[in-house]
């Protein structure tokens, strides 16, 4: 039987349960059915280590459930960062990692032979010279160590950088400690100021989303292919049915909702040529492509029809054919004049026109109209007529309707 470890080699699958316990708290041992029993504890006690003073535990029927309960407005960073600080290590890289930034500290640079002897001198710890050498070319690469050429000698000096900035501007603390909280890729923030051991005192988030740090490793592989104008290929996995599917398509534009936080990849398909979006969090893996000669078109595209959607659906926009709605409610100005400011307010440029008294039209024009009855359905009681081109929507409107009725014993 293998011994349980804390620390993690891939963050790949613990994402999965914490996102499991997070979003979907509600489920029981019995519930994760991807892996054995034994998995799921094992990733369950890793995440109470973790993250123990947020765990929920509710008994039902069912079984015991577990999920995590944070509030942002009381926390000054985000608890979930401590996952990505977990990977596992061996003694000897640890010990490396210390001596070795210890042994660099104030000199004016070593090469790796001077580096292994000096090591040893200090510490009694003999590394490998090579595993040296690669070690400092690793911690170059991530910004820890400078890597220059004195007398054709290759030599390392440690980054003073990050000191030396917050010396000389005390108050970039403060912009990362904001940073960290409100910005995607917040990590960055977080570690950087642990790095100097400074704590958020100042900054607090209302409303933050705190689990769109597990998609960070994904947001971050789709940016530089965005910069970079490339394909990607994408491993996805649904979380409705479960069917792992490989696509290959180009990377335009994240999307945000601002009611639910989710987040979205709106790409294009070359093959079908067609926009579509899809949820991050369905994101298993992303592997880089070439450059796209069809790039800057896609992307100007997109820029001159984003505008038409009223969520993220471009429906079957193969030859961007929009479809029409027309909402006629009914609104009582003086009593309730708050809810004509929503329509104005949350109508995305529709056309608002008063027909009657109290009775006012509204009219647009999008890609998928099945994306507005959630917004449609909050003006149930004050709604007198809605018409729509697109086919099936009134009926989809109207079912849903008397299904409201039947469960509230109401006769339409």
């Amino acid at each position: 039987m293998s011994e349980f470890k804390e620390l993690i080699k891939s963050f790949a699958r613990s994402r999965e349960y914490i996102r499991g316990f997070f979003i979907y708290g509600f489920k029981t041992r019995d519930g994760f059915t991807d892996k054995s029993r034994r998995t799921y504890d094992n990733e369950r006690r890793r995440i109470e280590s973790w993250l123990w003073e947020y765990i929920h535990t509710d008994y039902t029927p069912k079984g015991k459930n577990i999920s995590l309960v944070m509030d942002s407005s009381l926390l000054s960073t985000n608890p979930l960062y401590r996952v990505w600080k977990t990977k596992s290590f061996t003694t000897n890289d640890i010990m490396l990692h210390f001596y070795l930034l210890d042994y660099l500290d104030g000199t004016n640079g070593k090469t790796a032979e001077e580096i292994t002897d000096g090591i040893l001198s200090l510490y009694g710890f003999l590394p490998d010279v090579q595993l040296v050498r690669r070690k400092c070319n690793e911690y170059t690469r991530e910004g820890l160590l400078n890597k220059s050429k004195t007398k054709k000698q290759v030599v390392y000096t440690k980054n003073q950088s990050f000191n030396e900035l917050f010396r000389e501007f005390p108050s970039i603390k403060d912009a990362l400690c904001f940073f960290k909280i409100v910005s995607p890729l917040g990590i960055i923030g977080d570690t950087i100021l642990d790095t100097i051991s400074f704590k958020n005192t100042v900054f607090y988030a209302k409303h933050c989303f705190f689990v769109h740090t597990l998609e960070d490793e994904i947001l971050l592989a789709l940016l530089e292919a965005m910069h970079g104008k490339q394909s990607v290929t994408l491993h996805l996995k649904s979380s409705r049915n479960g069917r792992p599917q490989v696509i290959t398509i180009l990377p335009l534009k994240i999307f945000t909702s601002t009611r639910t936080g989710r987040r979205y990849l709106c790409t294009y398909n070359t093959s079908s040529k067609r926009f579509f979006c899809m949820r991050m969090d369905f994101i298993k893996k992303v592997i880089p492509g070439s450059i796209s000669p069809l790039y800057d078109k896609a992307a100007k595209q997109l820029s001159s029809n984003k505008h038409k959607t009223w969520g993220v659906s471009f429906q079957n926009n193969t030859n961007f054919h929009m479809h029409s709605l027309e909402l006629i409610l009914y609104i009582d100005t003086e009593k309730e004049p708050f809810v004509l400011k929503r329509l104005y307010r949350e109508g995305k440029g529709g056309e608002v026109i008063k027909t009657g008294e109290n009775i006012f039209t509204y009219r647009t024009q999008v890609f998928d109209v099945n994306e507005m009855l959630p917004w449609i359905r909050t003006f149930t009681g004050r709604i007198i007529k809605l018409e729509t081109s697109q086919k099936g929507i009134k009926n989809l409107f109207n079912r849903d309707m008397a299904e409201m009725y039947k469960m509230y014993g109401i006769k339409p």
